[in-house]
């Protein structure tokens, strides 16, 4: 049989170098659209069906990130299910993996792939509940939308809030690097258990905020394979200081409608292709940052440590040295323009050094449980009961 190395599907990416030989099957990633990041890769392999294979990305040197191929696995799966991580090597030069094909079709991609089927099934789902307001807050430059869900009480719960409470406004926004697709497996968590009328915590957690989430900030990005940039070849994290609708509408429309509900507390959620944790980066480098927003960051990184220990704050990025915080990162921008606790949540491609799961890594499973732990957190946070 022919060997067949499939990309074009939904988020694919791949070039084929040289398939002709099965012990040594020589492929390229694919820069990202309009630019020169490149890390993410999905692809199908056919026509290998009990035969041991050796796959090759001959320009694992040359990607954005070339450390994060140390201690990495590449997921795996025969059925788009049930995805597994394959042992690799790199040699500093390629990233290789070898495998014996049990079935006709393996799949193979840098993290477990979250599709825009199942980005638009989950969105259809969720804007069903009662509990949730949708909108389309505008098109990306392909075309696609900006889903937009909003959750307020029920009905019910609302009968029973205080006269005139003041409601705090907390913002959710996931995938500005659209191959991070753990931060929609995250959100996917996170926004199931918000929507659980059985769960007291998140009718409380609705009783006393407006949640706005953006579930995948960069559709066309996600689609098209790419690793950090939309379709144009921006990188949306950089535009939060001045987006325009030429070349970054995600954010241009995403940025109104904060300035129209105002925030009290931020979560940017993201992947890191390096570190092997699950981590807050903080805006300690904006000018105004004081000790009590420090002392609300350490509980906030604290606490969610101890309701779920794959969380950990002791290893991340450095910190910035006060009053040099690049606005144009979107949570710097939101700290700074609304005064407000604003984090970027880091998750791993590899597996989690202190709570490691071999077969699996850093998987979908242990994302959407991350999330969900998120609405403790929130609730938390939003009650003033990390001050002091």
């Amino acid at each position: 049989m022919t060997i067949c190395i499939n990309s074009s599907f939904d988020s694919g990416n791949i070039e084929v170098v040289d398939a002709t030989d099965c012990a040594s099957i020589n492929l390229r990633i694919r820069k990202d659209s309009n630019s020169d990041f490149l890390q993410w890769f999905h692809f199908s392999v056919s026509g290998i069906k009990g035969r041991t294979c050796r796959i090759n990305l001959v320009n694992a040197s040359e990607t954005s990130y070339p450390k994060g191929w140390e201690d990495y696995d590449v997921v795996t799966s025969s059925d788009r299910q049930l995805w597994y991580r394959t042992p690799t090597d790199y040699d500093g030069r390629q990233l290789s993996w070898a495998f014996e094909a049990q079935s006709d079709l393996v799949w193979f991609a840098y993290f477990v792939p979250y599709s825009m089927d199942r980005h638009l099934d989950f969105i259809a789902a969720a804007a069903s509940s009662e509990a949730v307001q949708y909108e389309c807050l505008g098109l990306t430059h392909l075309g696609r939308g900006i889903d937009y869900l909003k959750v307020t009480p029920l009905q019910s719960e609302a009968a029973n809030e205080p006269h005139n409470s003041q409601r705090r406004q907390l913002w959710v926004i996931a995938r500005q690097h659209p191959g991070e697709s753990m931060a929609e497996w995250w959100m996917e968590g996170f926004i199931d258990r918000l929507l659980d009328q059985d769960d007291a915590r998140s009718r409380e957690l609705r009783s006393m905020a407006d949640i706005h989430m953006v579930p995948n900030m960069n559709p066309d990005g996600s689609y098209l394979g790419n690793l950090r940039t939309n379709a144009l070849g921006v990188n949306l994290n950089r535009e939060w200081q001045h987006p325009s609708i030429e070349k970054s509408p995600e954010v241009y429309h995403v940025r109104r409608r904060m300035e129209q509900t105002g925030i009290d507390l931020a979560l940017d959620v993201h992947g890191d292709e390096g570190l092997p944790y699950n981590f807050i980066a903080g805006t300690e480098g904006l000018a105004q940052w004081n000790d009590e927003r420090d002392a609300e960051l350490r509980a906030f990184k604290r606490e969610w440590a101890a309701i779920n220990p794959d969380f950990q704050f002791a290893h991340g990025y450095p910190r910035s040295a006060k009053g040099q915080a690049n606005l144009a990162i979107c949570s710097s921008n939101l700290a700074d323009r609304f005064d407000c606790l604003a984090m970027t949540l880091e998750m791993p491609f590899k597996d989690t050094f202190d709570t490691p799961r071999p077969l699996t890594g850093w998987s979908p499973e242990r994302s959407i449980r991350l999330g969900a732990s998120f609405v403790d957190m929130a609730h938390l946070a939003l009650s003033g009961r990390l001050k002091g």
